[in-house]
């Protein structure tokens, strides 16, 4: 395995290989197979939380069938004890669960993962205010906030240290050229000001101040965007400890999505994708297919809302039920659904496997730094 130069992640006592986080992609896109995967190859392995008791599936566990109707838990809470159990199985590796905070579970959802003893929360889509009250005694689970600017961060930090006297192990900074939903504006999105390029910086210096008042490392994790091992290579250089990548394990065998799926990103060029306004209430990165179109001239409305599943969905004046649509989307029936995409899904060509894909990004990576060193010695010279 790859040494990565000697820039693995580390967030408290886990120790990682790789500096590269598998981000999560719901609804059930990083399942327990692809999350095994990426925890087997050195990162980090993420399962998503959200919908996974929407989408049809039986329990295989008998105990968690039991559980389930002894505490009365609602599926998804169930069902995500299952990929967590079935991942754990499959690896030894560091693993973490992507919760949205948008979702009406979120406080039952946080509080199951650490019950099954995840190594990670990673929690986005609205301010985590609250996570540190999902640990328990003796609970080893890490909460890793996911914000799109160093105020954001500030912010999560004194709410968590002043109210629960606990500080965040690390921060996902997500930039506007992820995938899924944006913690920015539409004007944002291609303000130069607010590339991840210039978000680190500020992010980076935050968290240490953070990390001096509370005594321990905080890493920050770069998302949105990152394509390549060089590109690896980049955001460290640039203050970041580690990044987070979505698009680039869509294409890959292991990924739990439905072939045609992941053949979609294959297939898509630059002008397939583009920036939508989801039922979440924030905008989002997504191929855009005839299922967007149609639902932008008014013609998939839902008659009702079927799950109530996020808090801030405008169930009446929402164009399409957004948990149906990705779940179809999973499924392979994209026709009646679609697929967020970070901005460089164009340039995906082929399905993987995960092994491949960590070689060729350990590839680039090490590039970058050879080049580096030589640059730096001909400076020297």
């Amino acid at each position: 395995m790859f040494d990565w130069n000697g820039k693995g992640l580390s967030l408290g006592n886990l120790k990682v290989k790789a500096p590269i986080v598998q981000g999560g992609m719901g609804v059930g896109v990083s399942g327990f197979r692809l999350a095994s995967a990426v925890a087997n190859e050195g990162g980090v392995g993420v399962i998503s939380a959200v919908g996974l008791g929407f989408m049809g599936r039986s329990l295989t566990d008998e105990s968690l069938k039991e559980l389930s109707e002894r505490t009365g838990e609602t599926m998804n809470i169930t069902m995500l004890r299952q990929e967590i159990r079935k991942a754990k199985a499959l690896t030894k590796g560091v693993l973490g669960v992507n919760i949205m905070v948008a979702i009406s579970e979120f406080a039952e959802t946080a509080k199951a993962a650490v019950e099954e003893g995840i190594d990670i929360i990673f929690a986005g889509a609205g301010l985590p205010l609250n996570l540190p009250a999902s640990l328990g005694e003796g609970s080893k689970t890490k909460l890793v906030p996911i914000v799109s600017s160093a105020k954001a961060a500030k912010l999560i930090a004194r709410r968590w240290m002043n109210t629960y006297g606990y500080a965040p192990d690390g921060f996902v900074l997500e930039g506007p050229k992820a995938g899924g939903h944006l913690g920015f504006s539409k004007a944002q999105i291609d303000d130069p000001a607010f590339q991840l390029e210039q978000l680190i910086g500020p992010v980076a210096e935050e968290a240490g101040r953070i990390a001096q008042t509370a005594g321990k490392e905080i890493p920050v994790i770069a998302a949105g965007g990152i394509y390549t091992g060089e590109d690896i290579a980049d955001m460290l250089g640039r203050g970041a400890d580690g990044v987070q990548m979505a698009t680039r394990f869509v294409a890959t065998e292991e990924c739990d999505a439905d072939a045609a799926f992941k053949q979609a990103y294959v297939d898509c060029r630059p002008e397939d994708i583009g920036i939508i306004e989801s039922p979440v209430g924030l905008p989002g990165r997504a191929l855009i297919n005839r299922f967007l179109q149609e639902a932008k001239e008014g013609r998939r409305r839902p008659k009702s809302c079927p799950r109530h599943c996020i808090t801030t969905c405008g169930e009446t004046e929402a164009p399409y039920c957004i948990s149906s649509a990705l779940i179809n989307a999973f499924y392979g029936k994209l026709n009646s659904g679609f697929a967020f995409v970070g901005a460089n899904g164009w340039r995906v060509d082929k399905i993987l496997t995960v092994h491949q894909l960590f070689e060729e990004l350990a590839e680039g990576f090490a590039r970058a730094v050879k080049a580096a060193e030589s640059a730096a010695k001909g400076e020297a010279i």
